[in-house]
């Protein structure tokens, strides 16, 4: 059932920020369109700590981030004028196509509130058509998404569709995304409909045909796999996948069919030709040498 498991990488972002990255990996770089998966907490900073902990202004390019939380909140700032708050249960979704810049800053009294902020970011890499599209940013309120509960499972459709449900969060390419919540023996079905799936274990342990999978692992699961995850304990699972993309080049924030647009992308960077947020241009991460 299960091809391949991965233990996230643990990684310490500065500031007592810390993160476990389960994508990209070296032996599977993607599932799906998603290319990035990074868990950052539950954490709680000391007030002199959390101005350090802001992500200063940097850019994207040739994917959509996708920010979800499940405790605290943190202020998105980006080039196109954008200020959002996100929430618990929100999702935004941010389409970088051809270039745009963005910040997340947690300075607000609420954004290491409910036990401490934790974080599920992922990137979206886009199919070659949509590479350079415009940039967009769209926010959804968790209200707006799909929940469904069978057999011990609260489930929010993030994005994509599943179990005939689909998501108003506007996708480019076929994909799932799904927040689950497990109780005890719980038992939940994978969605079948997409060629490459997996879960990961936001929290608990899971079994699935007799192999457990832990908290900060990523499970890939087989094509022609039609597993049944049984929750342990209490357990949260974010499923993931959907249609490949293609192979794709990833260097620091940028994404892309070719190596040649990511150059391009670190000279426009460089060259301050990705715009800075209006509300937000004081600092900036420069380009890593």
């Amino acid at each position: 059932m299960i091809e391949l498991l991965i233990d996230a990488r643990p990684g310490d972002l500065g500031n007592g920020v810390k993160v476990l990255r389960a994508l990209p990996y070296a032996k599977r770089r993607m599932v799906g369109p998603f290319i990035f998966l990074d868990h950052a907490g539950p954490l709680s900073l000391a007030p002199r700590d959390i101005a350090g902990a802001d992500v200063r202004p940097h850019p994207h390019i040739g994917l959509a981030t996708v920010s979800y939380l499940r405790s605290g909140m943190i202020v998105h700032r980006d080039s196109l004028g954008v200020i959002q708050e996100i929430r618990p249960g929100d999702v935004n979704w941010m389409t970088a196509g051809r270039g745009i810049s963005h910040s997340e800053r947690f300075r607000h009294p609420e954004s290491f509130a409910g036990g401490g902020l934790e974080l599920l970011q992922a990137w979206v890499a886009l199919p070659d058509e949509h590479e350079e599209a415009e940039p967009a940013f769209d926010h959804y309120a968790a209200r707006e998404l799909p929940q469904l509960v069978r057999d011990g499972a609260h489930m929010r459709l993030i994005a994509g569709s599943a179990w005939g449900e689909t998501s108003p969060v506007r996708t480019l390419s076929p994909l799932f995304y799904i927040h689950a919540e497990l109780q005890p023996d719980a038992h939940l079905e994978v969605p079948a409909d997409y060629p490459e799936r997996a879960f990961y274990v936001a929290a608990g342990r899971v079994e699935v045909d007799g192999r457990v999978v832990m908290r900060g692992q990523l499970a890939v699961l087989a094509p022609d796999a039609r597993p049944t995850v049984r929750a342990e304990g209490a357990a949260t699972l974010m499923l993931l996948g959907g249609e490949p993309v293609g192979e794709r080049h990833v260097w620091w924030n940028f994404v892309s069919s070719t190596r040649e647009r990511i150059e391009q992308a670190k000279a426009d960077w460089k060259s301050g030709r990705i715009p800075l947020p209006p509300h937000d241009r004081d600092e900036f991460i420069p380009l890593p040498e």
